[in-house]
């Protein structure tokens, strides 16, 4: 029977989808700004642009006093070259040294710490960075937001969903724009079998980014749990559509092509 096999689809997905983001440099003083801070400034733009050599720059600096901007610097070249663990160790020692400077940078350098702990695979450790990151009243908004989904999908990884739904919820408030948390959300509440809600925010992410392909992939899993095979193949097309060559689409035309092994066989005339 299609629906079974639409379930199985929908449950070989069942993932949530991950985000890793290129650390953004904390919040600097404005203009005009002290020579470590230009030095900084100098630094990140190597960091994204030349990593080898804002490793050996921040390395330099580092040993010379830099302090936690040395650090941080060190630690968005390594991001760069996607090595998560270096990264995150960088960015945890950035923060330390922060708070022991009494800098409010520090949160900041948590929340960063989690996203590249949770990008290298080590959802235990990235939980404990991001809850010192959350710990703090001064992160508020946006950012604050951010570090709940990173929270979320650390909850996830180990297999406490209703964490998980908890940061979610409060995500939504703090990044209400922001389509990756009604994804997440979406996403979730297919996990835990609640079909209104993931309909609900599955919605909510195509109105604010129908051209993905993740968000159309989503919206055909939800579509094949709750039965309707027309949409779920709708949007499974859709996403192989967009992005053909992404995990996305890739996985939109593996649930697609149950529909041709479907099809009743053609007897030869």
């Amino acid at each position: 029977m299609m629906l079974s096999f639409l379930l199985l689809a929908a449950q070989a997905t069942g993932h949530v989808p991950a985000r890793t983001r290129a650390p953004a440099p904390a919040a600097t003083p404005a203009a005009p700004a002290s020579p470590d801070e230009a030095r900084f400034n100098r630094c990140v733009d190597l960091a994204t642009g030349d990593p080898a050599t804002a490793e050996r720059e921040a390395g330099t600096w580092r040993m010379q006093g830099g302090g936690f901007l040395a650090r941080q610097c060190l630690g968005m070249a390594y991001a760069t070259e996607l090595r998560w663990s270096a990264a995150a160790a960088e960015f945890e020692a950035a923060a330390n040294a922060a708070e022991i400077a009494r800098d409010s940078r520090a949160v900041n350098y948590w929340a960063q710490a989690g996203n590249a702990w949770l990008a290298g695979g080590e959802p235990a450790r990235a939980r404990s960075a991001l809850n010192a990151a959350l710990a703090s009243p001064t992160l508020i908004g946006l950012p604050r937001g951010e570090a709940e989904l990173d929270r979320a999908r650390a909850a996830v990884a180990v297999g406490e969903n209703a964490s998980a739904r908890a940061d979610i919820d409060r995500a939504l408030v703090d990044a209400a724009d922001d389509p990756l948390a009604w994804l997440l959300s979406a996403t979730l509440a297919r996990r835990m079998h609640d079909v209104p809600r993931a309909q609900h925010d599955i919605a909510e992410t195509l109105r604010r980014a129908g051209d993905d392909a993740s968000a159309q992939l989503e919206a055909g899993n939800i579509a094949a749990l709750a039965g309707d095979e027309a949409r779920a193949k709708a949007a499974w097309t859709r996403a192989a559509q967009l992005r053909p060559d992404s995990d996305a689409g890739r996985a939109a035309m593996a649930a697609l092509r149950q529909f041709d092994a479907s099809a009743p066989a053609r007897t030869a005339p």
